[in-house]
């Protein structure tokens, strides 16, 4: 049997095709495989090992819809029954009239009062079908119409990054940019605020999309806004 090894540590960054450890002591993961005795990488990303167990954290990648995900999306077409919804994903998206509204919305009505082309809302997925279908709702807190601002799109796998932990980075950028941030799950953003503070946000968000694998980016960030600032 062969011996167990591994050749990464947490955060090495790898590309598809990298041995990342041989023997069977060690279990693939997301974005990881078994061939033979070795367990290598499938695509670009961060190494995550959690005891035996080595997973990657995606660099890049297309959006994939998931039940309970809060999204920010681009109405791009109404039609008699309800809307459909861009999300940043290969997947198409509607909005139906039962549930663009926690009002009641007549048959008939005029469907663009609510939400119109190129309106951005943000919005709620609470179904997808094996088809990959998505059912959106307008019906729970903070679900709305985006008025004003700016509209930044980012990678999706780099939104836990943006947000941090319990909301942390997001946070501290809020407060230090004096900006409204709204995140979608999918990677667009919106952020709202006086000119000078949205591009200091923007540029901080961009810093964190670069910079997403180093440790200790919070604190690096409170550090480059501060001195952004001055």
């Amino acid at each position: 049997m062969t011996e167990s090894k591994i050749f990464v540590k947490d955060k090495d960054i790898v590309v598809p095709g990298d041995v990342l450890a041989t023997g069977m002591d060690f279990l693939p993961s997301f974005g990881t495989y078994r061939n033979s005795d070795n367990i290598l990488s499938d695509r670009v990303g961060v190494i995550k090992i959690e005891g035996k167990v080595i997973k990657l954290l995606p660099l890049s990648g297309r959006y994939l819809p998931k039940k309970g995900d809060v999204i920010i999306g681009m109405v791009s077409d109404v039609n008699f029954s309800g809307w459909n919804v861009g999300t940043n994903s290969a997947y198409s998206a509607m909005l139906s009239m039962k549930d663009g509204s926690s009002d009641f919305i007549p048959r008939g009505a005029d469907l663009t009062k609510y939400f119109n082309i190129g309106d951005y809302i943000v919005t709620k997925i609470f179904n997808v079908t094996s088809q990959n279908l998505i059912d959106l709702t307008m019906k729970g807190p903070g679900l709305k119409k985006i008025n004003g601002g700016r509209i930044l799109t980012v990678d999706p796998n780099k939104v836990p990054r943006i947000i941090g932990k319990m909301g942390s980075m997001v946070t501290m950028i809020k407060q230090e940019t004096n900006c409204n941030i709204i995140v979608g799950q999918n990677g667009i953003i919106w952020i709202k605020g006086e000119a000078k503070d949205e591009l200091l946000a923007v540029r901080s968000i961009n810093k964190i999309v670069a910079e997403s694998h180093i440790s200790g980016l919070t604190e690096k960030m409170k550090e480059f806004i501060n001195s952004e600032k001055k």
